[in-house]
């Protein structure tokens, strides 16, 4: 077998280029023609003249640049097309695009005759085995994505299918090799690189949006804004893809219709005005649309474009102060009365949605009793200047502030608060009928119960705060819950109409409450309300009682204890316990009943006996430790019941069935509580 001969690759690529018409003018840039027509000849012949081009960009075609879409053909500098080297098939079309500076134009080659294929290459194998076929291997033949080549395998010719992407592939790695009737590799394989040419067939987008820049007022002329940025799909390594900006549109267009500038290649928005016309506060709107275009073939007219639109916004500076809208304000108040008296109006040129607008107000001068304070009303931007303790017209009738008012962010450095940041608050104070003061409130008096009807307890004192009027004052009563007192309308004596009880369900914790009231002579009449409150002493005024005051025992009880009797008194102590407890005037036999103290409270009952059943009257006499005591009888019921086999009647007794020992339980159960 012969080494195998070295594989002639040679690539013929066929694209569909966009055309661009350019604008009538006298010269009218790109090619004289722009198609043309010749027949397929036996063989295109090297460095021979096929046609001659015609471009022109109307400006001396500097730098003038020719494209053919076969890498077989070139066009020289004075327009000829010619083949690089010999060569049959080329296909039916041929491109060739020029291009300058300025202009660049498509010229079409219609080759009439030439074989029909969207683009092509011959493999030539000179010495390639009688009976030998090609065969093509690789992406995009066998491999995915399948198809988009295919090989003649007698004339080895590579054809495209289908067309091209470059964006989504931009290169195939194709293998060629020459193989026997049974498929066997003769040669090869060989790499075959299929390199798909850029059309400019992508528009630059703006992806990143929206675009929000902020400068600030007074900003120095070529303050940067912001950068926008386009992306181009397209080849970078081309023009295609070579941007180039500018400002399409700019609104508004005051006070000049060029506020900014973009960088052409960088994108950079920059202020290009003089600081005093970026002044916020004179500018007809704060807020700049500007319309962004972005172009490739670095911006020659054949570029295609995209655009977006940025927003600028004139930051606020804080470079004016706060002015009151007059220098002197007036108020009026009634004495006594709280709340807003009036609404100190200002003006400040700055953005109202920032600190630079906000105003802060304070009280410099004026208020020593701090009877008013100043608020910055945040929808209004006014100060609210407010009373917050009562004033009295009888102390100043009229009050003096002054007023200043800042804002929340700092001035900037060249400009500084002046004489209209302040302001006079002239206050007038209105007299009104001020209700009569009792002195003092509440007013406190003690007093033993139970003394005489009539008695003096004291006499009120009212006064009334408006001391520039006369006007006389007549006290009543208000509320006096017990109907005990009484009060003297012109002098304010007051005594009593009733005995005093402490023991009264009027009477709290040993104090009793009434009120009266104090009315002037004013137009119309004030009145005011004073408390009298009455801390009554105890006196030994009430007996003690004994509970419970019925007992049972059975007739045949082994315990004869009857029952625990307990006292108690609604007086105080000295004048209750310690109790004494006795059987008052016994008519039965002295040996049958007996009364023994347990404590200060209670005594026990007991028989010396049994009893038959029946119903016995016991006179308990108890005595408190008052001075003098009081005593209290009380018959104690008992009732002797027959108690037979756990049944307990009580029937002949007349009395409910509750045994001795029952009732012992219950007065033992008493006495823990206490």
């Amino acid at each position: 077998m012969q080494p195998a001969t070295p594989l002639v690759l040679c690539v013929l690529l066929s694209q569909v280029l966009l055309l661009t018409s350019a604008e009538d003018l006298d010269c009218t840039p790109g090619f004289q023609q722009k198609v043309f027509h010749i027949d397929q000849p036996a063989e295109f012949i090297e460095d021979q003249a096929i046609l001659n081009l015609t471009f022109s960009d109307c400006k001396g075609n500097d730098k003038l640049h020719y494209e053919v879409s076969s890498p077989y053909f070139r066009v020289n500098t004075d327009g000829s097309l010619v083949a690089l080297r010999n060569i049959t098939a080329v296909g039916k079309t041929l491109f060739v695009h020029a291009r300058t500076p300025h202009a660049e134009d498509m010229a079409e080659l219609v080759i009439v005759g030439g074989k029909d294929i969207q683009g092509s290459l011959q493999v030539v194998d000179s010495d390639r085995p009688e009976g030998s076929k090609f065969r093509l291997t690789g992406k995009g033949v066998d491999q995915e994505p399948k198809g988009i080549f295919r090989i003649n395998e007698n004339t080895g010719s590579v054809s495209v299918t289908r067309n091209l992407d470059r964006e989504t592939i931009a290169t195939y790695q194709l293998f060629v090799e020459t193989v026997d009737v049974n498929g066997r590799t003769l040669e090869g394989p060989v790499p075959l690189e299929v390199i798909v040419i850029d059309q400019n067939d992508n528009r630059p987008i703006f992806r990143e949006g929206p675009y929000i820049g902020h400068v600030m007022e007074g900003s120095p002329t070529g303050t940067t804004v912001m950068r926008m940025t386009a992306f181009d799909a397209d080849d970078p390594a081309t023009d295609n893809a070579l941007l180039r900006y500018n400002i399409r549109q700019q609104t508004p267009d005051k006070p000049s219709p060029n506020m900014f500038y973009i960088d052409p290649e960088k994108g950079d928005i920059v202020t290009v005005v003089s600081p005093a016309l970026l002044d916020r506060e004179t500018l007809e709107n704060p807020k700049y649309e500007l319309i962004i275009e972005a172009q490739d073939m670095a911006g020659l007219d054949v570029g295609l474009t995209g655009t977006a639109t940025a927003t600028i916004m004139i930051d606020d500076k804080n470079d004016h102060s706060p002015k009151f809208t007059k220098k002197e304000f007036q108020a009026t108040v009634e004495e006594g009365a709280m709340g807003v008296i009036v609404n100190l109006t200002v003006e400040d040129k700055d953005d109202p949605t920032t600190g630079a607008w906000r105003a802060a107000y304070t009280i410099i001068n004026g208020n020593p009793g701090q009877s008013f304070e100043i608020h910055t009303n945040p929808q209004t931007n006014e100060g609210m200047l407010s009373v917050v303790k009562p004033l009295d017209y009888e102390i100043s009738a009229f009050h003096t502030l002054l007023i200043k008012v800042e804002n929340e962010d700092p001035l900037v450095p060249d400009v500084s608060y002046g004489s209209s940041s302040t302001a006079t608050v002239h206050i007038t104070v209105l007299d009104v009928n001020e209700s009569p003061v009792f002195y003092p409130d509440p007013m406190m008096v003690t007093k033993q119960e139970n003394i005489s009807v009539g008695s003096v307890l004291l006499t009120v004192n009212a006064t009334d705060p408006d001391s520039l009027q006369r006007q006389t004052i007549r006290y009543s009563v208000y509320k006096d819950p017990a109907g005990w007192l009484n009060i003297n309308p012109i002098n304010g004596t007051v005594d009593t109409t009733a005995l005093l009880d402490r023991e009264s369900p009027f009477v709290h914790n040993s104090i009793y409450t009434a009120l009266f009231l104090a009315t002037d002579s004013g137009n119309p009449p004030a009145t005011g309300t004073g408390t009298l409150l009455i801390t009554l002493e105890d006196v030994n005024d009430n007996a003690p009682f004994i509970y419970p005051t019925v007992a049972e025992v059975c007739d045949d009880a082994k315990n004869l204890s009857v029952v625990i009797l307990g006292a108690t008194d609604k007086d105080l102590h000295p004048n209750t316990d310690p109790f004494k407890f006795e059987i008052h005037k016994q008519t039965v036999p002295d040996k049958v009943w007996k009364i023994s103290k347990i404590n200060n409270t209670h005594a026990l009952v007991s028989l010396l006996q049994n009893l038959n059943k029946a119903n016995y009257h016991l006179p308990i006499m108890v005595t408190d430790s008052g001075k003098p005591p009081m005593t209290n009888i009380t018959d104690l019921r008992v009732q002797v019941c027959s108690c037979k086999n756990s049944k307990v009647d009580c029937n002949a007794a007349g009395a409910p069935h509750f045994s001795a020992a029952t009732a012992l339980l219950l007065s033992l159960f008493s006495l823990a509580r206490l």
